[in-house]
C-alpha cells in the first residue's frame, strides 16, 4: 500500500508503506541472527570450558604441536609455555617420549628443530625426543604421531598445545587411531586467544568431517 502526500505548491509525492509482512520478515531475519550469535558464542563457551576442563593423563608420548619461532630463533613465548608444561610431564615421569612437531616458517626456521633444542637445553636426554619438520598444521601432526606410536608400539599420547586447541587435537589423534589421548595446557594466555577460541569452531567441524 501507498499514500500520496502534498506539501504547498509541490507535485504529489509517492510515500511508502511499511506493509505488516515486510515487518515481519525483518524481525524473522533479526531474530534468526540473534540465535546464531547465540549459538556461536555457546559453542565457543562449550570448546574453550572443554580444553579447560580437559585432565591429562600419563601416557607414553607427550606430542608438542609447534608455534611461532622468533627472529632470534627462540621460541615465541607460546611455544616456550608448551615444550616447559612437556618438560614437567617428562620430569615428572608422567610421559617417556617427547614427539616435537611442526612446520619451517617462510623465513627457514624448523619449529621441530627450535622445540629440540630447547628441550636439550633442559635436560631432556636426545634418544628421548622425536622431531617431526613436516607438521605443517594440526592433522599432519597427528598423522605422523600416530604412525610413530604404531610402528613402535606406543599405545597413549598427551598433546601439549594451548587449551582452545586441546578438543580438535584431541579429534585429530583419535581419528588416527590414538584412542588412549588426553590433553595438556601451559598456563599461558593472552587476549588473542579469544578470537583463536572462535576461529577453533569450524576448523573442529572440519576435522569431524575431513577424509582420512
Amino acid at each position: 500500500m501507498a499514500k500520496f502526500v502534498q506539501n504547498a505548491g509541490q507535485p504529489l509525492l509517492r510515500a511508502p508503506l511499511v506493509t505488516s509482512a515486510s515487518r515481519s520478515l525483518r524481525t524473522r531475519l533479526l531474530r534468526a541472527l540473534a540465535a546464531a550469535i547465540v549459538l556461536i558464542l555457546l559453542a565457543a563457551i562449550a570448546l574453550a570450558a572443554t580444553g579447560l576442563l580437559t585432565r591429562a593423563r600419563p601416557a607414553d608420548v607427550a606430542i608438542v604441536l609447534g608455534n611461532t619461532v622468533l627472529p632470534s630463533g627462540k621460541p615465541s613465548p607460546r611455544l616456550a609455555a608448551r615444550l616447559d608444561r612437556a618438560y614437567d610431564c617428562f620430569a615428572a615421569k608422567q610421559c617417556r617420549i617427547l614427539f616435537v612437531s611442526g612446520g619451517v616458517d617462510p623465513a627457514g626456521a624448523d619449529e621441530a628443530a627450535v622445540m629440540r633444542d630447547y628441550l636439550l637445553a633442559r635436560g631432556v636426554p636426545a634418544d628421548r625426543i622425536v622431531t617431526d619438520s613436516a607438521g605443517v598444521d594440526s592433522w599432519s601432526t597427528a598423522r605422523h604421531a600416530s604412525a610413530y606410536m604404531r610402528e613402535h608400539g606406543y599405545v597413549s599420547a598427551l598433546a601439549v598445545t594451548q587449551y582452545f586447541h586441546v578438543p580438535r587435537t584431541l579429534l585429530a589423534l583419535r581419528r588416527h587411531g590414538v584412542a588412549d589421548v588426553s590433553g595438556g595446557y601451559p598456563r599461558f594466555f593472552e587476549w588473542r586467544d579469544l578470537y583463536s577460541t572462535f576461529r577453533e569452531l569450524p576448523a573442529v567441524a572440519w576435522y569431524g568431517l575431513r577424509p582420512l
